[in-house]
């Protein structure tokens, strides 16, 4: 057994001896230790993106975005066109009418068209003043 231990701790001495050396040897080329892990690092990265596994994901989720960047388009597609259905449906141009009767028995002399909110304004608008109008009325009364 103690040929073995001495066996063991030549051995040791002698990797510390080498280590020493590589560490000169690397001081003596410049490489620090930050250099050294980038290298690490890169030689790294390229070992992991040649491999079969990555490439192999890498497609899958190339192929998976361009699916769902797909899907995501004809959504966008579909919801559009029943958007256009819905406004070209008799029941929305009706609706569309109804308000632009009433929009203009409101308004008055204001110009046909405008937003939804405007509508809703002038619809507010013209209540409030139906309103103050009876009220005189029933005081005049």
């Amino acid at each position: 057994m103690p040929q073995v231990e001495e066996e063991i701790q030549t051995l040791s001495q002698v990797l510390a001896a080498k280590e020493r050396h590589l560490a000169e040897i690397k001081r003596k080329l410049g490489i620090n230790s930050l250099q050294e892990l980038k290298q690490n690092i890169t030689k790294s990265w390229q070992d992991v993106t040649s491999t079969t596994a990555y490439k192999r994901t890498s497609e899958t989720l190339s192929q998976a975005g361009q699916k769902a960047s797909a899907a995501f388009s004809s959504v966008g597609s579909v919801i559009t066109k029943k958007f256009e259905d819905v406004r070209n449906s008799p029941t929305f141009k009706s609706f569309e009418e109804k308000v632009e009767n009433f929009k203009s028995k409101v308004g008055g002399s204001k110009p046909a068209g405008g937003d939804f909110g405007e509508v809703l304004n002038s619809a507010a608008n013209a209540s409030a003043t139906e309103t103050i109008a009876e009220q005189t009325e029933e005081e005049t009364h």
